[in-house]
This record gives C-alpha cells, sequence and structure tokens, in this order.
C-alpha cells in the first residue's frame, strides 16, 4: 500500500506545540476569554468562544471540536443570479461543517454585483450578521466563498467572534481524518500556507529588542519573528515531503515494472470510491457516511474478467471549490491519478446535481493536468435510486452501479476489461506452423482478435503490450493483406 515505506520520515517541529499554537494563533491563545479579554488594552476586541483569529480558543483546529459549536453560514449570490445554486452550496457546507463538528443555527443569502473589498458582504449586511450571531448566541460565522486577511480580519472585529471560509473547513476536516506521516504532513503544509497570512500581532508594542540611542528604531516585532518561524516551518515540511515523493515515484517505477495496467477511482467525496474497491478487491478501506472519509490513496491487485491482472488505487475525493492549498500539498499523493491508464469515475446517483459534481471532479483533474485521460463514468447508488440509472443511459459508455449490493459490479468488471484493451492498438502477425511456441506465447501475452489458418502459417489479429510486440516484430505484416499474398 502506498505510503508503508514512509515510516523512516520523521515529521520533528522546530518548536513545541504550545509555541506553534502561540504562533499560529497570535497572543490569543494566552489571553483570557470572556468579557473581560480586553482588559489593559485599549486596541482589543469583545471576545467571543470560538476556534481562530484573536476570538478563538486554544485548539490548532479552525472549529473547536470540545463542543458543538454553533455555526451561521453565508452564502453571496453573484449575476446571473441563481440564488438556487447558493443555496445547494450552502446544503453542501452544512454537511461540511457537521463532518468537522459543528451544528448550523442560521444562514443567510445576499445578491451583490461584486464583493466588497473590505468585508465582503458591506459593513451594514456585516451588522445584520452580527445581530443574528448575537440572537442565536453563535460561536462562528463561516462564509461559503473565499476571504482575504484583510476581509476575515475586517469582519472578525465587525461581527465579535470568528470569521471563516469554506476553505478553512475543508482544512479542518482533512487535519481531523490524516492518519498517515505523509498525510498529516500535507496537511499541515496546507494549513500553514492559509494561515502565514492571517497572522495576528500587536506590532511594535512586541518588539524584540529596545531602541539604540539615538534614533534608532525598534528591533523585530513579535509578528515578524512568527512569521519567519512559520516559513522556516513550511520549508521543512516541502523538504519532508519532497523525499517522500522520491519514495512514491519509486513505487511508481515498480508498478511500471511489473506491466500491469493503473486504474485508478476519483470522484466527488461520499460517492462510494472506497466503498467499490473494497467490492472488487476485499481491501477493508475505511468505510464511513461522511466527507473526506478516506485521504491516504490505497493500491490493490485486482482480475478482471478476462484473465488480466490491474492496479486499482482508490484516492481522495474531490469538492466543489477545494482549496488550492490542499491541490498544492497533496500533489505527490495526486500524482497517482496522472499514471492512471484508465479513470474510474464515481459519481453518486443519489445526489441533488450529479452533473455539476462531475464537474467539480473535472475542474481538479484539469488543475493537476489529468483531464486528457480516458475516463469511465460511474454512478453509483442505484440501490437509492432510480437516476443512477438513467444517467448511464444519458452518458454513453456509462455503467450503474451499487458499490453496496454489488449489482452491476460484474458489468462495470467487463467494461474496464474492453476499455484497457481498447487502449491497445491490435498488430497483425503471419506465424509459421513450425513456430507453434510463438503461436501459444501470442496467446499468452495478450488477447488474440483472430485467427486465420494459410497454407503455411497462421495469420493472427492480437492487442499486445507494447514491451510485449518487439518478441514477435518479425512476424508482424500490414494489416488487411491476404495471406495469400504473404505466402
Amino acid at each position: 500500500m502506498p505510503g508503508s515505506d514512509h515510516d523512516s520520515f520523521e515529521f520533528e517541529p522546530d518548536f513545541s506545540d504550545d509555541e506553534l499554537l502561540a504562533t499560529i494563533f497570535g497572543d490569543a491563545a494566552n489571553e483570557p476569554d470572556g468579557p473581560d479579554a480586553g482588559d489593559g488594552d485599549p486596541d482589543a476586541a469583545e471576545s467571543h468562544r470560538g476556534a481562530f483569529g484573536d476570538f478563538g480558543a486554544t485548539s490548532s483546529a479552525f472549529i473547536d471540536r470540545s463542543f458543538r459549536e454553533k455555526i451561521v453560514l453565508v452564502g453571496v449570490s453573484f449575476p446571473p443570479f441563481d440564488d438556487d445554486l447558493v443555496e445547494e452550496h450552502l446544503d453542501e457546507l452544512a454537511r461540511l461543517i457537521d463532518t468537522a463538528g459543528a451544528d448550523e443555527v442560521g444562514r443567510v443569502v445576499q445578491r451583490r454585483q461584486s464583493p466588497d473589498a473590505a468585508t465582503f458582504i458591506g459593513s451594514g449586511k456585516a451588522q445584520e450578521i452580527k445581530e443574528m450571531a448575537i440572537a442565536f448566541d453563535c460561536d462562528t460565522v463561516v462564509f461559503d466563498d473565499e476571504l482575504t486577511p484583510a476581509q476575515q480580519f475586517n469582519l472578525e472585529k465587525i461581527l465579535g467572534r470568528t470569521a471563516i471560509d469554506r476553505t478553512a473547513v475543508i482544512l479542518d476536516i482533512f487535519a481531523q481524518n490524516a492518519s498517515s506521516l505523509e498525510g498529516k504532513a500535507q496537511v499541515e503544509l496546507a494549513q500553514l500556507k492559509y494561515r502565514l497570512p492571517r497572522l495576528r500581532g500587536k506590532g511594535r508594542s512586541l518588539s524584540q529588542q529596545g531602541g539604540g540611542i539615538g534614533t534608532r528604531g525598534p528591533g523585530e516585532t513579535q509578528l515578524e519573528v512568527d512569521r519567519r518561524r512559520l516559513v522556516r516551518r513550511i520549508h521543512k515540511l516541502e523538504e519532508q515531503l519532497r523525499g517522500i515523493t522520491h519514495v512514491r515515484d519509486t513505487q511508481r517505477k515498480a508498478r511500471r515494472r511489473s506491466l500491469l495496467r493503473n486504474v485508478v477511482i476519483v470522484g466527488y467525496t461520499n460517492a462510494g470510491k472506497s466503498t467499490l474497491l473494497n467490492r472488487l478487491t476485499d481491501s477493508g478501506v475505511l468505510v464511513e457516511d461522511r466527507l473526506f472519509a478516506t485521504l491516504d490513496p490505497t493500491t490493490r491487485r485486482l482480475q478482471l474478467p478476462g484473465g488480466e491482472s490491474v492496479l486499482m488505487t482508490d484516492t481522495v475525493g474531490f469538492v466543489r471549490k477545494l482549496p488550492h492549498q490542499l491541490v498544492e500539498a497533496f500533489k505527490s499523493t495526486l500524482e497517482v491519478v496522472n499514471d492512471a491508464d484508465l479513470l474510474v469515475h464515481v459519481v453518486d446517483g443519489s445526489a441533488v446535481d450529479p452533473q455539476a459534481e462531475i464537474e467539480a471532479v473535472r475542474d481538479v483533474l484539469r488543475e493537476i493536468d489529468a483531464d486528457g485521460l480516458p475516463e469511465l463514468l460511474v454512478f453509483n447508488k442505484c440501490d437509492a435510486s432510480e437516476e443512477s440509472a438513467r444517467l448511464a443511459e444519458r452518458f454513453e459508455g456509462a455503467v450503474a452501479i451499487s458499490a453496496v449490493t454489488g449489482e452491476g459490479v460484474e458489468a462495470l468488471l467487463a467494461t474496464i476489461g474492453d476499455r484497457l484493451r481498447a487502449l491497445v492498438a491490435p498488430v497483425d502477425l503471419e506465424i509459421p506452423y513450425d513456430r507453434g511456441d510463438l503461436i501459444a506465447a501470442v496467446h499468452r501475452s495478450g488477447e488474440v482478435l483472430s485467427e486465420t489458418p494459410g497454407e503455411h502459417s497462421m495469420r493472427m489479429r492480437a492487442r499486445l503490450e507494447a514491451s510485449e510486440v518487439g518478441r514477435f516484430e518479425q512476424y508482424q505484416v500490414p494489416p488487411g493483406v491476404p495471406a495469400a499474398e504473404l505466402n
């Protein structure tokens, strides 16, 4: 299984967990929480329980899981206005929030011509959301769109509580589910890159050195120290992940030498990818009805009905607006997709908008330069919805299955075999009868499409792997030439 050779890579922090927390959260991690939090500091704002920013607790998560936070969701509709689409995105954000360990208590949808540079939604709408947050006693306000560091800072000052975006929620879930050393390092790298421009500090009041004699100003601020330490940690993680990338390269070379075809399962999160891998290979991969339950790729050998063996790999699920930081950090993991001979794109046929999920997955594939690979659409959960069968009929070559019950799995395996064989161009061979060993070797090495006996030789049309074609090069003949003209 990929990742099994990574035990030699140790991710040791440059400083203690407490120091790292202080670096990430600024002074908020050490300040009292409550009505008196701002005493003694004229610049301090009203505090509120939560998990991030000036109003955050001492948790390394964006959403505090020591209790079920109350969350208000905010979505913005831009021209051309589609409120139904915004509501659908907020429904998905609510599922993400639930997976992260919090509860939605309210939502706000706003129509705007363009985002407000200072607060994304405008100061008037921010005050309205503040009143709603107070009424619901909510801990955090989550925006469906990505916020700039300045917008997040300004919103938290107005709201008096944590304001985060969809990116932070997804990063939080990934951190919660990461289990392998590589997965944890990739998530930490993505989190640090997200948090770096959002560091908080009090500038000159936290200067590390006093001014010198004369006009020399104060020395380095605490914020500058924190930023430099975070950058050093980021560089160390990147270096360690480059080492793991080398291990993955070695594993890929070994797979190529095995001459086995690579079939990679991709799809939207919670579409049933791991369930399908377990159904086909009895791999024992973790299966849960929640988003991003699987982060680390798992590869198993699978024998197809035609007798050929392939390597099948389950990958991390994709989602709309997948954070760019995660795509970058998980590139070493996602590179297995680029090596695929065939992508099995699993789609939840019972989803509200399967087409939108298909496009979201293809957007990520384009981002990692894997959009040109052969793709087989598989509409899962036909036991839960008849829509899977209807979708399979609408998309040419698609298959409808139930990974839970096994319905349609045999047809899927046959289709995978057909698609893989179709990737290999057939060759025409003319082999003398006295070379019966070669005739038998063709049957062993590939798929024989036809055999036509001649007077002195056997005319064969077969699909052979590129590594096998050389053995029979002297017996290759142009396609369509009658055997009689060659004898």
